[in-house]
C-alpha cells in the first residue's frame, strides 16, 4: 500500500505540473502513458484518452471500467500559488486539478494495479479520459464504441469517497414565443413579452409526476430573456433560455416532450439532449458493498462523464466538490491513501 500511495503522489505531481485544460490534454496524456507503462501495463491511446487492460479480455466475464478525467478548467482568479507547481503545505497538496480530478485518476490507477496483480472475477479496464470539463465529443463519448461494453463504470470525481448513485442530467433549451408587431401608442398587435410571461410562469411552477428518491424533482429555471427592438414597437418575438436539470425518472427526450406539451405556445429547441441523468439500483452489488463499508449513497446535482455513459455507473472519488474550480485548489495526501484502500475494498472479488 505504501508503494502504491507514493507512486500515486508522484503521478499526481506530474499531472499538476502539466497544463491540461480541456482540448489541450496531449501532454497530460503523455504523462499517463508513461506511468502506465512504468507499472508494467500496455497503454493504448485514442486522441488524448489513455487506457489499459489488467489482463487479456475474457468475453465470458463481466467488465468494469475505472474512469476519471485528465483535463482541467483554466485557473480561477485569486490563486496565491503557481497553479502548475505542486506545492505541499499544511498536510495539503496544492495545484490545479489536484482535487478535480487528478486525485481520482491516480487513486483509481493505484487500485487498478493492486486488483490486476491479485486477479479478479471480471475484466478490468483503466481509462483516463479527456474533455470532461466541456462534455466534449472527443472524450469518453468517443471511447464507448472502442472499449468492451461495461457492466459497471466507476467514475472518479471528488465526492469525499461517498458513492453518488444518481446524477442529474442537463438540457439547455432555447425558447421562442411569437406575437404580432404593432405601434405601442395604439391598441395594436400581440405583445410577445406578455405571452412569454405566461410561459415563464408555467415553467416556473411546473411539476413532473415522478420524483427521484435521490435527486428530488426535475428543476426548470428560465435564466435569460430577450425581446423588443424599440420602445414604441410591440414586440413580435420573445426569446428565453431554459436550464433544465433532469433526473433518472425521465430521459432528457421524455422531459423535453412533457415541457413542450405544457407550453405549446412556445417553441422549445434543445441545444443538446446528450447529457442524460444517470442512476444505479440500490441493490447493485457495488452499492451493496459500499453500504457494508459504511458509505452513504447520495444523489449528485453536478455533471460528470456519467452523463455520457449508457452503462451502470457510480461516481466516487477523493476530495470535495466544493474545492473544484477554485483558487488554491488542493487535495490532502491522506485522502488519496484512504481512497486507494476504499476502491480496493469496494472492488476486490466483487461479483456482478
Amino acid at each position: 500500500m505504501d508503494e502504491l500511495f507514493y507512486d500515486a503522489i508522484d503521478f499526481l505531481k506530474c499531472l499538476i505540473s502539466t497544463p491540461s485544460t480541456s482540448r489541450d490534454e496531449s501532454r497530460a496524456a503523455d504523462v499517463v502513458e508513461r506511468f502506465v507503462k512504468a507499472a508494467g501495463f500496455a497503454p493504448m491511446r485514442h486522441g488524448c484518452n489513455v487506457w489499459c487492460s489488467a489482463t487479456t479480455f475474457n468475453p465470458s466475464l463481466p467488465t468494469i471500467w475505472l474512469n476519471s478525467h485528465i483535463d482541467t478548467v483554466k485557473p480561477a482568479a485569486g490563486w496565491t500559488l503557481d497553479p502548475f507547481t505542486p506545492t505541499e503545505a499544511d498536510d495539503r497538496l496544492y495545484g490545479l486539478g489536484s482535487n478535480d480530478a487528478g486525485a481520482s485518476v491516480v487513486s483509481l490507477f493505484a487500485a487498478f494495479r493492486h486488483l490486476a496483480e491479485t486477479g479478479q472475477p471480471y475484466n478490468l479496464i483503466f481509462l483516463a479520459s479527456c474533455e470532461e470539463e466541456v462534455s466534449g465529443r472527443g472524450g469518453i463519448e468517443s471511447m464507448i464504441q472502442m472499449l468492451p461494453k461495461a457492466d459497471l463504470v466507476v467514475v472518479g470525481e471528488p465526492t469525499g469517497m461517498q458513492p453518488a448513485v444518481a446524477e442529474k442530467g442537463l438540457m439547455v433549451l432555447d425558447g421562442e414565443i411569437a406575437g404580432v408587431a404593432g405601434h405601442a401608442a395604439r391598441n395594436e398587435g400581440v405583445n410577445a413579452i406578455y405571452r412569454a410571461i405566461e410561459v415563464i410562469d408555467t415553467l416556473r411552477n411546473f411539476n413532473f409526476d415522478r420524483i427521484s428518491p435521490m435527486l428530488g424533482p426535475i428543476k426548470v429555471s428560465v435564466t435569460q430573456i430577450e425581446s423588443g427592438t424599440a420602445h414604441n414597437v410591440v414586440p413580435d418575438r420573445c426569446r428565453i433560455v431554459v436550464d433544465v436539470r433532469t433526473t433518472e425518472e425521465y430521459s432528457n427526450q421524455q422531459t423535453l416532450d412533457i415541457l413542450r406539451q405544457a407550453v405549446p405556445q412556445c417553441t422549445l429547441t434543445p441545444r443538446s439532449t446528450r447529457l442524460n441523468p444517470s442512476g444505479i439500483s440500490s441493490d447493485h452489488p457495488f452499492v451493496a458493498r459500499a453500504a457494508m463499508l459504511g458509505l452513504e449513497p447520495f444523489g449528485s446535482p453536478t455533471l460528470s462523464d456519467q452523463a455520457l455513459i449508457a452503462y451502470p455507473s457510480v461516481k466516487i472519488g477523493p476530495g470535495q466538490s466544493s474545492r473544484s474550480h477554485t483558487a488554491d485548489e488542493y487535495i490532502e495526501p491522506d485522502e488519496i491513501r484512504r481512497a486507494i484502500a476504499t476502491y480496493i475494498a469496494l472492488l476486490d472479488n466483487l461479483r456482478l
